[in-house]
């Protein structure tokens, strides 16, 4: 599978949850490219920002999308890594910003 059509094959699900891509093409495809990346090198999608520890159960928190994308977007206006982004981010009625680690320390 390449970045284009992960991007095709979760689109349309995301959106109707509320969640949708970054309209930043160039990132976008960058982080999709890394979510394959980590597929092959994990055997799941461990998402790219942060740092894996090789074990599903223990990276169960960060596989894609993870855990704290929810309150991510819904606190402001994108998750941790900018693949996902809230609806006014993506219309370009709000600009997204840097969002703070809410993985617990210990699972770093």
């Amino acid at each position: 599978m390449e970045a284009k059509e992960l991007y095709t094959t979760l689109k349309t699900s995301q959106e109707a949850r509320g969640f949708f891509f970054n309209r930043d093409m160039e990132k976008t495809y960058a982080l999709l490219e890394a979510l394959l990346f980590n597929r092959e090198r994990y055997g799941y999608m461990a998402c790219p920002c942060r740092l894996a520890k090789e074990d599903r159960e223990a990276d169960r928190d960060i596989i894609c999308p993870c855990a704290y994308r929810e309150a991510d977007v819904q606190d402001y206006g994108n998750c941790y890594c900018g693949l996902y982004v809230a609806h006014k981010v993506h219309q370009g009625l709000a600009a997204p910003q840097d969002v703070p680690e809410r993985r617990p320390a210990e699972r770093c």
